[in-house]
């Protein structure tokens, strides 16, 4: 036979073990490492939530990425969100972009011509 503070108890460990659940998935790392294996320099790159219209700023900003190169971005608005959408110009003046990529899933990303 269960007392009750054994009961009580086994109910609080189950509601710790779910909270914990519930921070490590909102605490996701979305560190991703841009691969440039183009012939080409980035000279600007963009990720933006996908539920968004708006590119926001250069991540790069004064910085590039050289051919062969590349680069640690931690891609963390702050929303919580996981899927973002890539844009990456380069020295040339094409882009590339691609939409919903989970960056809580992937540690690494390559551009290649």
């Amino acid at each position: 036979m269960i007392s009750i503070r054994s009961a009580v108890l086994a109910a609080c460990m189950t509601g710790m073990i779910a909270l914990g659940a519930v921070s490590q998935a909102s605490a996701a790392d979305r560190h991703v490492v841009i691969k440039n294996h183009t012939s080409y320099t980035m000279v600007r790159f963009y990720a933006s939530r996908s539920s968004t219209s708006d590119w926001e700023e250069d991540i790069l900003g004064d910085s590039v990425l050289r051919s062969g190169k590349s680069v640690r971005i931690n891609i963390d608005d702050g929303t919580g969100a996981c899927i973002f959408d890539f844009k990456a110009v380069f020295s040339n003046g094409n882009e590339a972009t691609r939409g919903k990529i989970n960056v809580c899933e992937i540690g690494e990303y390559t551009y290649t011509d």
